[in-house]
């Protein structure tokens, strides 16, 4: 079918539209046609991809995304939504999570965390998927979820000020940085998907702040 899939550069990443009513292993072969036409345009690059034009459920996207690696040198930081404003803010936790990786000072989980799952490092941890409700990451440092966060999370336990917390969707059952919890007012979100907005949680004045994550929050 023409047009089956077709991919448009945004900053900070791709959006790939795929066709709503093809058979799925029929798509998954023009997604790997696409792709391997197109491969000398992504060189090695690092982007964030948006999936667009039908449902897919989180295998299919996995299977998406294995595809689009298998056929280019692109590599996939993060599936997130088409919204400029999203992207640019949230990839100032991409950066952020390069440098500490250039410093050794920093490691990568991919994958989802759920319920009863414990992950925890000295080190800062970038996870790449979410964190289910029962499920907890512990770092001495600072934690990057590039996905939900639904579950617990405790950064700055090496005692040492400055550490924070960023999500992608922030709706935490618990949350503590350093000495101090951070207390909700917001009833969990983790059965509705809301809207993408990214968050940073971070101690301030004595207590734990969250907010919309900005270049000055992270700055």
């Amino acid at each position: 079918m023409k047009n089956a899939v077709m991919i448009k550069s945004f900053p900070n990443g791709l959006m790939v539209l795929l066709d709503e009513k093809m058979e799925f292993p029929e798509l998954l072969k023009e997604v790997a046609l696409k792709f391997k036409e197109s491969q000398h345009f992504f060189s090695g690059a690092k982007m964030a991809l948006s999936l667009e034009g039908r449902m897919l459920s989180e295998q299919e996207e996995k299977q998406v995304v294995d595809t689009i690696i298998a056929n280019s040198s692109l590599n996939i930081v993060c599936l997130v939504g088409k919204d400029e404003e999203t992207n640019q803010a949230f990839f100032k936790a991409v950066e952020q999570a390069e440098n500490l990786q250039k410093d050794n000072d920093g490691q990568f989980y991919r994958g989802t965390l759920r319920n009863g799952q414990l992950l925890e490092t000295e080190k800062s941890i970038v996870v790449i998927g979410d964190v289910h409700p029962g499920a907890s990451i512990i770092s001495h440092k600072d934690i990057i979820v590039l996905g939900g966060l639904y579950g617990e999370a405790y950064a700055g336990g090496n005692g040492e000020e400055g550490h924070f917390v960023v999500a992608l969707e922030m709706s935490p059952q618990k949350l503590k940085v350093g000495d101090f919890k951070y207390i909700s007012t917001e009833k969990s979100r983790w059965s509705i998907r809301p809207k993408v907005q990214p968050k940073i949680a971070y101690v301030k004045n004595g207590r734990v702040i969250v907010e919309p994550l900005t270049k000055e929050s992270l700055n």
